[in-house]
């Protein structure tokens, strides 16, 4: 799992390289994602653009790393794509995350929820 931050504007960056997020991966996603987030900034931005694949183990994985960024924080998803957005709408999860429709909204302030 190759998770990439940096700081932009207000916000904490993650960028996941990997083209999966699933059972083989999700533990070290969770403990990445602890690490890089820890002690950030209070809006952490996590971009998917990259993933074609998450199961129900990189969907608890992203979920878990929602509840690290802990209150007063809040992790937002970024550039979804369709089959990811569609393991989101299926899940209802797209209920309780932000999702972008791309970094650039993200930062542009405009969001858009998955469809």
């Amino acid at each position: 799992m190759n998770l990439v931050s940096e700081n932009m504007q207000d916000a904490l960056l993650v960028t996941t390289e990997d083209t999966r997020i699933d059972a083989a991966v999700a533990i070290r996603f969770k403990d990445q994602m602890r690490a890089i987030t820890d002690d950030g900034p209070k809006r952490v931005v996590l971009d998917l653009q990259n993933v074609q694949f998450v199961d129900s183990s990189g969907l608890g994985a992203i979920v878990a790393a929602m509840k690290q960024v802990g209150s007063g924080r809040r992790l937002e998803l970024a550039g979804l794509t369709s089959s990811v957005k569609k393991v989101f709408a299926l899940t209802r999860m797209d209920s309780v995350f932000t999702i972008h429709g791309s970094v650039e909204d993200a930062f542009g302030h405009t969001t858009a929820k998955a469809s």
